[in-house]
This record gives structure tokens, sequence and C-alpha cells, in this order.
């Protein structure tokens, strides 16, 4: 059973500006989503 993970959404991580895909554990809040790990959340707070 193939899976096709190329038409999955996307965004970019505003600390490291990588981008960063959909996973299923966001999928209630993907909108909410903005890092891409909890290392680039606690550095943003940490520069902030």
């Amino acid at each position: 059973m193939a899976h096709n993970k190329t038409n999955l959404p996307s965004k970019t991580c505003p600390v490291c500006h990588r981008p960063f895909s959909w996973r299923k554990k966001w999928q209630l809040n993907w909108e909410h989503v903005v890092y891409c790990s909890k290392r680039c959340s606690t550095q943003r707070k940490q520069s902030g």
C-alpha cells in the first residue's frame, strides 16, 4: 500500500527558515502550528 506524501501542506518555520510538512499529530490544529520543532519554539522564546 503506497502513500502519496507529495500533496501534504507545508509551512516555513520562522526560526530556522526550513520547510516542514503536515503531520498526523497536527491534524486537529494545523492552522495553529507555527514552529517545526520544540527546539525552534524554545529558541524563539529565548531570543524574544
